[in-house]
């Protein structure tokens, strides 16, 4: 076929060289299959579960990574061929939205959001941490207080009402559950703002109200099974030292509900609705233990479907100065971050003047563009089980390994293909001869689809982040190295303008399995 140029066989290994033929032959074939980088569909449905917001606060920088790893595996993963289910659990109940309420009813008088012009979550979370402050000022106040924070915490008055609170919303109360659910139905409508601006979706939500009790039955087939036991104290517990971990209390002697109770419950829930293969669960490293429970208790019950639960741990994010707080108010709050990213986006975007011939509604469209691909960006290129340090002035930079520097790339290449004519028909040329940057550009956009799946098994976005970095930074070596437009013979020209096209088309692709857009022109 022409295809070999030439072999030679080393230490049993059999090294094939590749013509100039073979490559324009495969730029030919990628070029006719607009499903390029979508994988064969799998068997395996996947269920994933990312974000899971407490409802007593905003969210935070933590969530951001989550929700940006989340949503980037599962494009990923639906473009490796998996059918997959992205839901999503809301700890919309205990003691921390307890607090937010009783320190709302003493000192709101009826404020809400709308009358405030404070984001429903924001101004939610104000009350859980007007309630810290108030339970410090009582804390001092204390006479014989316990030197342990937390216990003299316990004495103070408004913590004493936040418990009366839980146990009347544990009951019923009708007066309780109507603030309950006045103030989620607010911290709902600001999270769904946020999760609009940075793009994120959920095809079904839950709730860990609705599901705490659920996890009772699942301990009691444990009990009857013989499977987990009841301690002394009248909790019940599952022995996983054999399993190199320890005894787990999976219900509290009272009987009350834990979170790995919940989690068992939420876990058989969906198994139910959704006949699911593989459970993942995007959660960060502080959680690992916890999941480790999960899945061993699940397969002790007999549960054959655990063996597909995977906790996609990933790692803390600090800033510059250290860990971020919260509590105090002092949070890493994601809207106040996105709010930064764009007035950086729109700063630099003005200084490079990179917006002349823009109408004002265009420019701040490529400001969110830029600005929401550039945070993405810097925190999609970490690998998700590293630790990692954000800071937003390093993310919108139009060189190095940013998400601008590529969506700069991909505005470049339509450029080009404006030049040229949107309905000019690609001609892929033959018996032409590859310079070296022309063959390593066809062998990189030839890569994308084994990256997609490498990408999909090892549950890892930052392979197509760095993936499609490389193939910009390539790209801009081929364009700075030969003329594109003004090559020196049309079967040069038309080469090189497809090579361009296919390089834009992946760069897109790419970006698109990161949740990012990429500008036609800047």
């Amino acid at each position: 076929t022409g295809f070999i140029g030439s072999y030679n066989v080393i230490k049993g290994f059999l090294n094939l060289s590749l013509t100039d033929a073979y490559w324009l032959n495969r730029l030919q074939d990628i070029s006719d299959n607009a499903q390029f980088g979508q994988l064969p569909l799998q068997t395996e449905k996947v269920v994933l579960e990312y974000c899971g917001p407490n409802t007593n606060k905003p969210l935070h920088i933590g969530h951001v990574r989550n929700m940006l790893l989340g949503f980037s595996m599962s494009e990923i993963l639906k473009a490796a061929g998996y059918p997959v289910t992205k839901v999503n659990i809301y700890n919309d109940r205990g003691i921390a939205i307890c607090q937010s309420m009783v320190a709302y009813r003493h000192f709101a008088n009826g404020a809400t959001p709308q009358s405030s012009g404070i984001k429903g979550d924001h101004f939610v979370g104000d009350w859980y941490v007007k309630f810290n402050q108030v339970a410090k000022e009582q804390m001092a106040e204390l006479q014989n207080a316990p030197e342990d924070k937390d216990e003299a915490k316990k004495l103070t008055p408004i913590f004493k009402e936040a418990q009366e609170t839980l146990l009347k919303w544990e009951a019923g109360d009708a007066e309780t559950i109507a603030l309950w659910e006045q103030m989620n139905a607010w911290v709902y409508e600001g999270f769904q703002q946020t999760f609009d601006m940075i793009g994120v979706d959920f095809q079904k939500d839950y709730y860990e109200s609705q599901t705490y009790k659920m996890g009772k039955e699942i301990v009691d087939e444990g009990l009857q099974k013989g499977v987990f036991y009841q301690r002394k104290d009248g909790a019940v517990a599952v022995d996983l030292t054999a399993d190199g971990l320890d005894e787990k209390v999976l219900l509290r002697p009272d009987g009350t509900s834990i979170y790995i109770t919940q989690d068992l419950a939420t876990a058989e829930l969906r198994h139910e609705e959704f006949n699911m293969d593989k459970m993942i669960y995007v959660v960060a490293n502080e959680q690992d233990y916890h999941f480790k429970v999960l899945k061993l208790a699940l397969q002790k019950l007999g549960k054959e479907w655990a063996k597909g639960i995977y906790h996609l741990s990933y790692g803390l994010v600090e800033s510059p100065t250290g860990r971020f707080k919260s509590r105090e108010g002092k949070t890493a709050d994601a809207d106040d971050l996105i709010a930064e990213v764009l007035r950086i986006a729109e700063e630099r975007t003005k200084e490079l003047g990179k917006i002349e011939g823009f109408t004002e509604s265009q420019a701040q469209e490529l400001y969110k563009t830029i600005g929401m691909g550039a945070l993405k960006y810097l925190i999609l290129r970490v690998n998700p089980y590293k630790k990692m340090i954000f800071n937003p002035e390093e993310s919108i930079d139009f060189q190095g390994q940013t998400g601008p520097f590529i969506q700069y790339t991909h505005a470049r290449i339509r450029a080009i293909m404006r030049k040229v004519g949107e309905n000019t028909a690609l001609t892929i040329p033959t018996g032409i001869s590859l310079v070296d940057v022309e063959r390593e550009l066809l062998k990189q956009i030839n890569e994308f689809e084994n990256v997609v799946r490498s990408s999909a098994t090892n549950y890892d976005p930052s392979e197509v982040a760095n993936y499609v970095y490389t193939l910009a930074k390539t790209y801009n070596k081929f364009y700075h190295d030969v003329s594109v437009l003004n090559a020196e013979n049309v079967k040069e020209k038309e080469l090189r303008v497809a090579l361009s096209n296919q390089t834009g088309l992946t760069i897109k692709k790419a970006m698109k399995l990161l949740g990012m857009d990429v500008p036609e022109r800047m």
